[in-house]
């Protein structure tokens, strides 16, 4: 078994929901590593602020964050600059992902590749 997990939920919204969206995100991750299959974890849009909370070793999600850490693929290098993200994501050590080339951006992490890949894409 092949899964992409993207998240997406936004943490300055604030809501539980968000969190629980990350939360459900990186446990679903989890059950993969756990079970040796093919995981990779990306954030996306406004999920790209999310490294700088994870990060925080005060925070709900910071223990299943570190258990997953190495499945992450890094995050969307031009979502990063739409939505603030890239600060902490350089000082996180996470990768950028530039391999969708939208025009206007800095470049996207893509889906399309992923599917191509043979990822089942799961978005949180």
């Amino acid at each position: 078994m092949k899964a992409a997990i993207i998240i997406l939920s936004d943490p300055k919204s604030g809501s539980e929901e968000a969190l629980g969206r990350v939360f459900n995100g990186l446990a679903s991750a989890y059950d993969f590593k756990q079970k040796d299959d093919e995981v990779t974890v990306r954030f996306q849009g406004t999920g790209t602020r999310w490294i700088g909370e994870l990060t925080k070793a005060g925070h709900p999600a910071h223990d299943l964050f570190e258990a997953v850490k190495d499945k992450v693929a890094g995050v969307s290098c031009g979502c990063a600059d739409v939505f603030g993200g890239g600060e902490d994501v350089q000082k996180s050590g996470f990768d950028l992902i530039k391999d969708n080339p939208v025009p206007g951006t800095s470049g996207l992490a893509s889906v399309r590749r992923l599917v191509a890949d043979g990822y089942t894409v799961l978005t949180f």
